[in-house]
């Protein structure tokens, strides 16, 4: 059963993510305890319980005697994060080209077009509606691995990728989301592994090359 504080820390763990996810938090900003907990209403216990999930989804960072705090944009880990989603997501893809049956064909395209249909921006921020979407597709894409580890470790590193995202749709705003995205289905359906793996190497890649080029 669930108690009542885990029940309050996974209220403000979810506020506190989604605000951080919606720019609410600018990079490096100090998420304060005492001022999240007067903010929630909640105890500093529950407040530092749902800091140390964010910390461990890779939202918060913990620094010593500093407390907590939003990733910097120019953190090594989105480098690390895109080099150990293309190591894992190819290996899967390829997996899923090979394997893959018509229901994943079927799951493939019906992601994709919701995706393409959904809109990505409300004003200069991703909406909630395309990110769903947008993991929805990468997500069927790997699926017709029939890969349980793969595919769970897909899932650990999207959270922690998201903000990572967010950030780079900032600053490439004429990148062609549309037209990679469309490539990686094309290829995926016409079974080919070769192309499908350079692009979506070339696509989680780009993510991160953003955020380093100051």
């Amino acid at each position: 059963m669930v108690d009542a504080k885990q029940m309050l820390s996974g209220r403000v763990y979810d506020e506190v993510r989604d605000a951080i996810l919606r720019g609410d938090f600018a990079p490096g900003d100090a998420l304060k305890p005492q001022e999240l907990a007067g903010a929630h209403g909640v105890s500093l216990a529950v407040v530092r319980e749902a800091l140390v999930r964010l910390v461990g989804d890779g939202l918060a960072d913990r620094r010593t005697n500093r407390g907590f705090a939003v990733p910097l944009q120019s953190d090594r880990r989105w480098q690390d994060l895109a080099e150990a989603r293309c190591v894992v997501e190819v290996a899967a893809l390829r997996l899923a080209v090979e394997r893959g049956d018509l229901e994943w064909e079927a799951r493939v395209r019906a992601s994709h077009h919701r995706l393409a249909g959904t809109p990505a921006f409300e004003g200069t921020r991703v909406t909630a509606e395309w990110s769903r979407a947008h993991r929805d597709f990468h997500r069927a894409l790997l699926e017709g691995s029939g890969n349980t580890v793969l595919l769970e470790t897909f899932d650990r590193m999207w959270l922690a990728g998201e903000l990572a995202r967010r950030w780079s749709a900032d600053r490439t705003p004429g990148r062609d989301y549309l037209g990679e995205h469309r490539g990686l289905e094309e290829a995926a359906l016409a079974r080919d592994a070769d192309t499908a793996a350079t692009l979506l190497a070339r696509h989680l890649t780009r993510t991160a090359d953003a955020l380093g080029d100051d």
